[in-house]
């Protein structure tokens, strides 16, 4: 998010994520998983205050701990939210690779993995402009843990998944920029 976007408390951090949540990846279907988990309430917004460093891995480690310690009913996946301290995407990356490295170090691989959102988000390759990048696009820095085991019993129930990537980018570019700033204006404030 621009810097227009900073000094949001907590609170109002999580209520402008679950509005894009709601709006874009939901409304839009860009996850056509995540309808389910909005519904019944089990989508958990963990908004940290740590801005890097120990404090940070520190607050993902807990979260892992509380996603794997909660009923899957209750606490179907987290979406932990950094407002603060990874806005350089590349800065991000690092503590994707660190919190991957962190899940396999744990004995969790197969069991969590880490879906990537980034205000600035780019794919690899692909022209700064092109509207692809915003299917991975949220207000703030997040890492969306999810459960590996309820991913695969949702893919079992969907055909062709490997389709909704290329369904998401040809939306988007149906929609336009000012299509996307019209469902959801903070994206107005993207670089």
């Amino acid at each position: 998010m621009s810097k227009a976007y900073s000094g949001y408390s907590p609170v109002e951090v999580e209520k402008i994520t679950r509005q894009w949540v709601e709006t874009m990846v939901v409304g839009l279907s860009l996850c056509p998983f995540a309808a389910p988990v909005v519904r019944d309430n089990s989508l958990r917004y963990a908004v940290t205050e740590a801005q890097g460093g120990e404090s940070l891995v520190a607050a993902f480690m807990a979260e892992v701990e509380l996603i794997l310690a909660a009923d899957e009913h209750e606490v179907s996946t987290t979406l932990f939210i950094v407002p603060a301290g990874l806005e350089d995407f590349y800065d991000y990356l690092d503590h994707l690779r660190l919190f991957e490295e962190l899940l396999e170090q744990a004995g969790l691989e197969g069991v969590l993995q880490l879906a990537s959102f980034h205000p600035a988000y780019r794919f690899a390759g692909v022209p700064e402009d092109d509207l692809s990048h915003w299917s991975n696009r949220s207000p703030w820095p997040a890492f969306h843990i999810i459960r590996e085991a309820e991913m695969s019993r949702a893919l079992t129930h969907y055909a062709n998944p490997e389709q909704i990537p290329e369904r998401n980018i040809r939306l988007l570019r149906e929609l336009g920029r000012e299509g996307l700033i019209a469902r959801f204006p903070p994206f107005a404030d993207y670089c």
